[in-house]
C-alpha cells in the first residue's frame, strides 16, 4: 500500500510542532473534520476540544504564554468570530496565538454558492478582513500558496508575539505538497549596532549623574510585561545580578522576578504603591523602565511620577536616556548593554554619603499590618483574609491564574514563593478569561499545579468548561470568590443596583453535575478555607473551593482605584 500523501495539514501540524505547540483547542465543526483527523493522527500534536470557541482561544492564550506559542481552530464564520474576543485580546495583551479557520471548500468559494456560516452573499472574505486590525500576518490560502503562507504568518507571529490567521478551506487541507526541506528561518535581530552603543554610553553617562542626585537609590529598575513577552527575561535577570539594584514590578509583570529576593521591593502601581516601593521607583537617581507600558489599571489610574530625565526607558524597538531616542534596538539587546553599565554601579569608590545601599523605609503604619497568623480559624472571610491565606497555600512552581477584579487585584500586592508564575489579563480585562486559561496552562505544562482564583461572576462566563478542566488537570485548584455578584462593578459604581447581582450558584454541585472527580467545598472562615486548602496539598483530583466574603468587601488596591474610576 502506498504511503498517504504528504498535505498542507501536515504541513500546518509540522510547522506547529517545531514552533512548541503540541495542542491544538477548538470546537468541531463541518468544515474543519478533515483537518481535525489529522490532528488526532498526529504523532505529537493533540487536540483538546473545549465547550465553545471563546473558551478555546482562552486556553490557546494562557497555554501560549507558557509555551512561546498557542493555537486554536475553529469552523467558519460562527466559530472565529466566537473566538474574536480572545484573540483581540492576545493582540493586546501580546500573546502569540494562530488561529485556524476551518472553511468552505475552494469550488464552492469560486461558485459564490450561499452556504451555512456565510452572511448569504456569496463572499468569503467578509471574516478575514474582520482580523485585520487584531492579528500580525494573514492569509486565505490555497492549494498552490498554502505553504509558503503557512510559513509566512506562523513566522510572523513567532517573531511579532501576535495572534496570526489562517482560513484552510476544506479541500486545501487534503491537497499534498512537498515535505518541507528546512525548518523555519531563525529570527534575526533589527538591532542597529551603533544605535546600541550610542544608547549604551548615554545610559551609562546618565547613571553616573543620577548618582549625585534624587532622593533615593543611585538606580533602580521597574519592570514591565515586555520583558515576558519578547524574549528577555533572561536578559533581566543577567541585569539585575550585575548589581544590587532595588526593582520593582508593574502588576502586569508580577511573578517576573523572583519575588523572594531582598532587593525587590514590591509591585508598583502610581500613586496606589507602598510608599517604599513608590520611593524606590519614583526618587531614585536613575530609574530603569524595562519593557513597561503604564495602562490605566496598572499605573493607579496614569499616577505614576517618573522624571524624563531621570529615566531610561527601553521598549520593544527602540529605547530612549532622558529626551534622547536610540533605535531600532531591541529590548533584549537593550538589557544586555546595560549590565556592564550598572556593574560600574559596584566598582566606584564607597562613600559613607552615597544612597547606594539605602533603601527608603516605609512609613510607620497606624496598625500593626494583618498577617495570615493574625487570622484565627474562627476568623470570617474577608478580602483580606482570603487572600493572605491563599497566598500562604502556595508552593514553589504554581501557576497562578487570577481573574480581573477582586482576584487580580486582591493577589497583586501580595509577595510570591520562588516559581510561582502568576498569570492576568489587566489590560483587555475580559472577565472570565482565567478560567479557561487554567485548562491551557494544565495543558502546556501538566508537571505544575495550577491555582485559580476567580469571582463567581466571571466564573458564571465560562464556566461550561470547568468540565473539560476536571478531566484534563488533575491537580488543578479553583477557588471560586463568592461575594454574590460583580464586586468591582459594585466598588466603581451602584453597589446595590441590580444591574451588580447575578444568579446564586453552588458550586459545590460542579463535580456532580460535570461528571467528572472533584473535591468542592464551601468555606466561610479561615480555618475552613484552611482546611481545604491543606486538604488540596495532598489530593490525587481537582479541588473546588467556594468562598464565602461580603458582596461589599473590596481588597484595598482595587478599592483605591475604583473610588478614582467612579469619579470619572
Amino acid at each position: 500500500m502506498a504511503p498517504a500523501p504528504f498535505t498542507v495539514a501536515d504541513h500546518l501540524l509540522q510547522r506547529l510542532a517545531e514552533l512548541g505547540a503540541d495542542t491544538v483547542f477548538g470546537v468541531p465543526g463541518d468544515y474543519s473534520l478533515g483537518l481535525l483527523d489529522h490532528i488526532v493522527a498526529h504523532p505529537s500534536v493533540d487536540w483538546v476540544g473545549t465547550t465553545n470557541e471563546l473558551n478555546a482561544g482562552y486556553a490557546a492564550d494562557a497555554y501560549a504564554r507558557l509555551r512561546g506559542i498557542g493555537a486554536l481552530c475553529t469552523t467558519f464564520g460562527v466559530g472565529e468570530l466566537s473566538a474574536v474576543n480572545a484573540i483581540t485580546g492576545s493582540y493586546a495583551e501580546f500573546v502569540p496565538v494562530v488561529h485556524i479557520v476551518g472553511a468552505p471548500r475552494s469550488t464552492v468559494q469560486a461558485a459564490h454558492r450561499i452556504v451555512h456560516h456565510t452572511l448569504g452573499d456569496g463572499q468569503f472574505d467578509h471574516f478575514l478582513g474582520m482580523h485585520a486590525d487584531i492579528t500580525c500576518a494573514r492569509a486565505a490560502l490555497t492549494a498552490d500558496n498554502a505553504a509558503g503562507e503557512i510559513d509566512r504568518v506562523l513566522t510572523a507571529v513567532r517573531d511579532h508575539r501576535l495572534p496570526g490567521y489562517l482560513l484552510l478551506p476544506a479541500d486545501v487541507a487534503e491537497a499534498p505538497v512537498p515535505r518541507p526541506a528546512t525548518a523555519l528561518p531563525p529570527r534575526s535581530s533589527v538591532t542597529d549596532p551603533e544605535a546600541l552603543a550610542a544608547f549604551a554610553s548615554a545610559a551609562a553617562r546618565l547613571i553616573q549623574r543620577g548618582a549625585a542626585t534624587g532622593r533615593g537609590p543611585d538606580a533602580s529598575v521597574l519592570v514591565g510585561l515586555l520583558c515576558h513577552r519578547l524574549g528577555a527575561a533572561g536578559r533581566l535577570t543577567d541585569l539585575l545580578a550585575a548589581a544590587p539594584l532595588p526593582h520593582a514590578t508593574t502588576l502586569w509583570a508580577k511573578s517576573l522576578v523572583d519575588e523572594s529576593d531582598p532587593l525587590f521591593v514590591g509591585t508598583y502601581s502610581g500613586a496606589a504603591s507602598d510608599p517604599a516601593t513608590r520611593a524606590v521607583v519614583e526618587d531614585a537617581g536613575t530609574v530603569i523602565l524595562a519593557g513597561v507600558q503604564f495602562t490605566d489599571l496598572t499605573s493607579g489610574l496614569f499616577t505614576q511620577h517618573i522624571t524624563r530625565s531621570r529615566t531610561i526607558e527601553i521598549g520593544a524597538r527602540e529605547a530612549s536616556v532622558g529626551e534622547a531616542r536610540f533605535g531600532p534596538i531591541e529590548l533584549p539587546d537593550a538589557l544586555a548593554a546595560l549590565g556592564p553599565v550598572v556593574a560600574e554601579l559596584d566598582d566606584r569608590p564607597r562613600d559613607p554619603r552615597s544612597r547606594r545601599d539605602r533603601k527608603p523605609a516605609p512609613p510607620a503604619p497606624a496598625d500593626p499590618p494583618v498577617t495570615p497568623a493574625d487570622h484565627t480559624d474562627h476568623t470570617a472571610l474577608s478580602q483580606v483574609a482570603l487572600w493572605d491565606t491563599v497566598t500562604a497555600f502556595l508552593r514553589p512552581g504554581d501557576i497562578v491564574l487570577a481573574d480581573q477584579g477582586t482576584s487580580f487585584y486582591g493577589m497583586g500586592l501580595h509577595r510570591l514563593p520562588t516559581g510561582v508564575t502568576f498569570i492576568g489579563q489587566p489590560l483587555w480585562a475580559s472577565i472570565g478569561y482565567t478560567l479557561p486559561g487554567l485548562l491551557g496552562v494544565g495543558i502546556a505544562e501538566p508537571d505544575r499545579r495550577g491555582v485559580l482564583l476567580v469571582g463567581d461572576g466571571a466564573a458564571q462566563m465560562t464556566a461550561t468548561e470547568i468540565g473539560t478542566v476536571l478531566r484534563h488537570c488533575p491537580r488543578a485548584v479553583i477557588v471560586v470568590v463568592d461575594n454574590d455578584g460583580y464586586t468591582v462593578e459594585r466598588a466603581i459604581h451602584g453597589p446595590e443596583q441590580p444591574y451588580n447581582d447575578i444568579a446564586a450558584w453552588d458550586w459545590t454541585c460542579a463535580p456532580a453535575f460535570f461528571g467528572a472527580p472533584a473535591t468542592a467545598t464551601r468555606v466561610t472562615t479561615v480555618g475552613e478555607l484552611r482546611t481545604a486548602l491543606q486538604q488540596a496539598q495532598q489530593a490525587d483530583r481537582p479541588t473546588i473551593v467556594q468562598a464565602v466574603v461580603p458582596a461589599l468587601d473590596v481588597p484595598p488596591l482595587l478599592d483605591t482605584l475604583a473610588r478614582s474610576l467612579g469619579k470619572k
